[in-house]
């Protein structure tokens, strides 16, 4: 289980509430529960939030499954990646692509992201098989994909609220 923080509350009289902040899971809770009973909220709602998680978390199968799929409509089937993974050291980028070995590595940050923001990060690095640059080309085929602008939207949200 990952790090959970406890925040107990005067004010909060009957309901108990866990989401996810980054690699934290924050439950709130009334101040007056017992240990015994924080313990069996926070059981559950953990677990209730990894099923949740686990829905939208793709597998390295599944995400080359998706990738493919996303050539296919968006991308005349023209990129053809060897690999697709997630990968947990990468911080600061998205994504990112080799050219050399096709392989495209996803961010660990985006599991759990709304489909429309992997699919748009997803194709963004299909592109880079087909243009290795951020020049016109590399964005026209980028454009393809409808949900370009509000994926973006919802990166740059994350990404301020990460700083």
């Amino acid at each position: 289980m990952s790090e959970v923080e406890i925040r107990r509350s005067a004010r909060r009289k009957r309901t108990v509430r866990a989401y996810r902040e980054g690699d934290k899971t924050i439950v709130l809770m009334p101040a007056n529960l017992s240990k015994k009973v924080e313990d069996e909220h926070v059981r559950s709602l953990v677990a209730r939030l990894d099923q949740r998680e686990q829905r939208v978390r793709p597998s390295d199968d599944e995400l080359l499954s998706r990738a493919s799929h996303l050539s296919r409509t968006w991308l005349d089937g023209e990129a053809v990646p060897s690999s697709v993974r997630w990968v947990t050291n990468m911080d600061q980028r998205w994504g990112s692509c080799s050219s050399d070995d096709r392989s495209i590595r996803i961010s660990h940050r985006l599991k759990g992201v709304p489909t429309y923001v992997l699919d748009y990060v997803l194709v963004h690095e299909l592109a880079h098989l087909i243009e290795p640059n951020h020049g016109r080309g590399f964005w026209t085929l980028v454009a393809a994909y409808p949900d370009v602008e509000r994926a973006k939207a919802f990166l740059e949200g994350v990404s301020w609220q990460q700083r």
